[in-house]
């Protein structure tokens, strides 16, 4: 997989990137610093190889390897209900990790899994957090629920967030863009919260809403 990106080089692992194609000098001693292998080209060459600006650096990287439920060991937990936006996902990710949630469960399928838009959105956050597959989002929300954790869903229909009394433990489900959270997800949650918003706005973006709510509902 090709990512790109300065933000992207300065913030990966070095040991998850194969080799490194970079037009830029100045770049040379991160790459080392980082032991990561590289070959210097044309400018012209990076910009065949990818869509997009690319800031003179373009990384191979190996595929994204996915976390499992059992994984889970943070007290604040993100879903993603059917998200099929990168950007909206690669977002998530970098406010995760800017409040400190370690953990996003998003499902196998009918998803936007980890691909090179949302490692450029996460400006390479994505290797500071896990993100967690699973085959059924009902079934790993129960299982959640066993080990002790209150389950907030995102819906218009719900609670004030301001006014909600946070579990120590707590997971938070943000639905698909369009959508919304699906019904047997929302039927399976413990408890449903909104944002409250004037009659001018129908809605928020998913990303938005989430890093209102990640903020909302910290410590």
């Amino acid at each position: 997989m090709l990512v790109f990106g300065l933000n992207v080089l300065k913030e990966i692992d070095g040991q998850k990137v194969r080799k490194a194609y970079c037009s830029r000098q100045d770049l040379i001693p991160l790459l080392q610093a980082k032991k990561i292998k590289y070959e210097m080209h044309d400018k012209k060459v990076l910009d065949k190889m990818v869509k997009g600006l690319h800031q003179g650096i373009v990384l191979d990287v190996f595929d994204y390897e996915y976390y499992d439920l059992k994984d889970v060991t943070g007290n604040f937990v993100v879903i993603l209900d059917h998200l099929e936006d990168p950007h909206n996902f690669g977002a998530i990710i970098r406010t995760c990790v800017a409040a400190g949630i370690n953990e996003i469960i998003i499902p196998k399928d009918r998803s936007i899994l980890v691909n090179p838009t949302v490692v450029k959105v996460s400006v390479g956050t994505i290797t500071k957090v896990k993100i967690v597959l699973v085959n059924n989002l009902v079934n790993a929300i129960k299982k959640l629920q066993q080990d002790g954790y209150f389950v907030y869903a995102s819906s218009m229909d719900g609670k004030d967030y301001h006014t909600v009394d946070y579990a120590p433990k707590k997971v938070l489900v943000i639905g698909n863009e369009g959508k919304g959270i699906s019904r047997l997800v929302k039927e399976n949650c413990d408890e449903i919260i909104k944002i409250p918003m004037s009659r001018d706005a129908e809605s928020l973006n998913a990303s938005v809403a989430a890093g209102i709510l990640i903020y909302g509902m910290r410590d």
